[in-house]
């Protein structure tokens, strides 16, 4: 082994060797005037000597150099002890050299330990101020909410006139004060500062016990912001009004200077997604061999969660609230909003529909979602005829009160017997009646009400599913969308999801609500009966019959109320025939010209009826009036159910309950005239038509009264004419009666009670009856003179 940097630098002649026993070792030395060394000064001082050119030059350094260490090879080649000195030296050397760098590494692991501890100081620094803000923070949001809610709110609520609307502002907010107020009272209960070791763990804790709870309050609020903002943008419409609202503000809150109600009201849409990034700071400077930063690492990705269902959510309920909308547009509002799109849009929306109804193209069948629209049609159905009877029930309770049999004598044997029943009818009147009715609108009717208005959202909703589904299977199998393509596909997506996900906790919840309103009608019609046995119990020994036994009272019971009934319905029928004349509504131009349009395209025979309202509750329903006149096209829909009808509503086509319907008989459109129908004139000269007094009677004039000129010329040219039937007609009541065609009638009276000539009542086969004049013809029978027919 060679040590280079001392042969370089000296001698070996002039190195110093330790002693060695019997061993002289002779150095030279080297004085001014040695050939082999010059003196650094004399060297530095004395001017430059050119060299004479017969002159050898000297070798350079590193010549030298070299020929001192193929001297020292040759010289440790020759002499061994020599060779052992120099090993010596090397290894003393050595080991100074590795002593030297244990010692550096020593200095540079304490440094790094040192630089360690410093830097893990100053990331426990950094947590517990990451930590102290996320608890101040949280104190001093849950201070400003309190502030609003409580100072603010009350303040604004004695303002005159009062602001509209003002509850719709606050809403939810409640409920995200209360998640703050438990998340600080968890911490608070292990009273335990940010600089206890285990405070961390307790964050996490009672973040994650209370993450579903801050959910479910925070999306609703979320959601009811847009309305926040909207209103507070009307109340800034008034100049006035608004600065009164900014001086309470100001008042109520001093310290905050806000100048708006927004200032406080979108501090919880700020706080929610603060949380990400207030715990993930914390975990940015906490060592992961820190024991809760697993659990740390949980809760931060728990809140990242939260915000992303959150956003999910409220995007969700903003594509709902723009498709539920029920609009009432217009004609010209509807012009207003055709255009090249709109067309393009619906008519490949159209061609579509007829591709599935004709089965040229696959229709896409989720029969998880046509299950639930099927249940909520059904529970629809429902809710509206519960709606409807519920309605008649309480207009006819309400007939009843306004009922007075007291005020009149009444038939009964006895005085105190009637004064009982007056004063039953009294208390019924004034305190069971009106009781019983509060409670039905209370309990029943006005929740019923309410629930079918909610109806209107999921029903438009469905409706537009089925739109975006049309769009969404034009553009399916393509393999790239455009922006707009893509934004379709998304939209169909989100309400085929919202639908599948929230339209059975809605079924769900009106099934539930019908439930519970049918089970308060029982309820009430029990209380109603307990307080009817109550109020008769104290008029049952006054009151004939009250000493029988519970048998012989219930069966005389049911036997008075047979009898009753039995008069009743007698009553009725003498009712029928003393009012029995129909009257027929004379039609409005309108209807006269849709009459008109509708048999002349689909025939008499298709032309049909509505007995009732009619309000579209589905797809392609109608929504008629009573009384209009429609044109059959299909006795069923396309899925094959008879109880809707497809009609031709003289424009609009669409769909109608068939129970809705009744054949209309043209009764005020006169048939063709007969050629033998004559027209006669009465003593007063008015003109009538004809007569069908069977009993022909000339009558008699006097010489002092003057025969009218056209009735002396028809009496000798009348001929005798019999009444037969001209058309068909078939009975929808039980005061008329069925006739056939050239069938032989008996006129008893050409007109109804009220005296219209449009119907009248005559005997055929044996039955009387009231027809249509205008079906009813006049033929001759004979040539003979006689008097002419009244």
């Amino acid at each position: 082994m060679y040590f280079y940097p001392p042969v370089i630098r000296t001698h070996p002649s002039a190195m110093q060797f330790p002693a060695i026993p019997g061993i002289q070792v002779s150095t030279p030395v080297y004085g001014k005037n040695s050939p082999n060394m010059e003196s650094p000064l004399s060297a530095e001082s004395a001017p430059p000597t050119p060299a004479p050119r017969n002159h050898t030059p000297s070798p350079s350094p590193r010549a030298e150099a070299r020929e001192l260490r193929m001297e020292e090879k040759e010289r440790t080649e020759e002499d061994p002890i020599y060779l052992s000195l120099l090993s010596e030296v090397s290894v003393f050397v050595e080991e100074s050299a590795e002593d030297a760098s244990e010692k550096a590494e020593e200095k540079a692991e304490e440094k790094a330990e040192e630089k360690a501890e410093e830097r893990a100081e100053r990331e426990a620094q950094r947590q517990l101020l990451a930590t102290e803000e996320l608890v101040y923070t949280e104190r001093n949001y849950l201070r400003l909410l309190q502030v609003c809610n409580c100072t603010i709110r009350s303040n604004l609520q004695k303002l005159q006139p009062q602001l509209p609307n003002l509850d719709s502002m606050f809403l939810y907010i409640e409920e995200v004060i209360d998640m703050s107020g438990r998340l600080l009272s968890l911490l608070d209960q292990k009273q335990m500062t940010p600089h206890d070791p285990l405070f961390l763990e307790t964050l996490c804790d009672a973040f994650l016990s209370l993450s579903t709870d801050m959910e479910s309050a925070y999306k609703e609020y979320l959601v009811n912001y847009n309305t926040v903002t909207a209103l507070e943008n009307s109340y800034k419409q008034k100049d006035a009004l608004w600065t009164e609202i900014v001086k309470v503000i100001k008042s109520s809150a001093p310290e905050v200077n806000a100048a708006s109600l927004s200032f406080f009201l979108v501090m919880p849409v700020q706080r929610i997604a603060r949380y990400p990034l207030l715990l993930q700071t914390v975990m940015k400077h906490t060592e992961p061999g820190h024991p809760a930063y697993s659990l740390l690492e949980q809760t931060a990705h728990t809140a990242i969660a939260l915000n992303c269902r959150i956003n999910e959510y409220k995007r969700f309920r903003e594509v709902a609230d723009k498709y539920k909308k029920t609009e009432t547009l217009t004609i010209r509002d509807k012009m207003n909003r055709l255009n090249s799109h709109s067309i393009a849009k619906k008519t490949a929306r159209l061609s579509q529909f007829i591709k599935h109804e004709t089965g040229i193209a696959p229709k896409l069948v989720d029969e998880e979602f046509d299950a639930l629209e099927g249940f909520f049609y059904l529970l629809e159905n429902g809710i509206t005829v519960l709606h409807e009877n519920v309605e008649t029930y309480l207009d006819h309770l309400q007939r009843f009160l306004n009922c007075r049999p007291e005020e009149f004598d009444l038939d009964m044997d006895g005085e105190r017997p009637a004064i009982c029943y007056k004063e039953i009818i009294t208390a019924l009147r004034q305190w069971i009646l009106p009781t019983f009715e509060k409670r039905m609108r209370t309990l029943v009717h006005k929740p019923l009400c309410a629930l079918r208005e909610l109806l209107a959202g999921p029903r438009n909703l469905i409706s537009k599913r089925l739109d975006k589904l049309l769009d969404y299977e034009l553009i399916e199998e393509k393999p790239s969308l455009s922006y707009d393509e893509q934004a379709v596909a998304n939209t169909y997506k989100t309400i085929n999801t919202l639908l599948l996900n929230e339209l059975p906790q809605f079924n769900g919840l009106a099934l539930t609500l019908l439930w519970g309103m049918l089970g308060a009608f029982s309820c009430l019609h029990k209380d109603l009966a307990a307080d009817m046995e109550q109020l008769f119990q104290g008029f049952t020994q006054q009151l004939p019959h009250g000493s029988l036994e519970p048998n012989a009272f219930w069966e005389w019971a049911e036997c008075s109320v047979q009898e009753g009934a039995r008069r009743l319905e007698s009553l009725c029928w003498n009712v029928k025939d003393q009012l029995n004349a129909p009257i027929v509504q004379p039609l409005s131009p309108g209807s006269q010209k849709r009459l008109k349009v509708l048999t002349d395209k689909h025939g008499s025979g298709k032309i049909y009826q509505l007995t009732g309202h009619v309000v579209g509750s589905r797809d392609l329903d109608l929504s008629l009036n009573r009384g209009e006149l429609v044109a059959i096209i299909s006795e069923m829909d396309t899925r094959g159910d008879k109880r809707r009808w497809l009609v031709d509503a003289g424009g609009p086509r669409g769909y109608v309950p068939s129970s809705r319907l009744v054949r209309y008989h043209q009764v005020t459109m006169d048939p063709p005239p007969s050629p033998h129908l004559i027209t006669t004139m009465d003593h007063a000269g008015g003109v009538r038509r004809h007569s069908y007094t069977p009993d022909v009677r000339r009558p008699s004039y006097t010489p002092d009264t003057p025969q009218p000129l056209l009735v002396r010329t028809m009496s000798m040219t009348v001929p005798c004419l019999q009444v037969l039937a001209g058309y068909d007609f078939r009975a929808r009541s039980s005061h008329e009666v069925s006739l056939r065609a050239g069938e032989p009638i008996r006129v008893l009276e050409p007109h109804d009670k009220k005296g219209s000539c449009d119907w009248s009542l005559v005997e055929v086969r044996g039955q009387r009856g009231y027809v249509p004049s205008n079906y009813l013809t006049v033929m001759p029978t004979s040539t003979t003179p006689t008097a002419p027919y009244r």
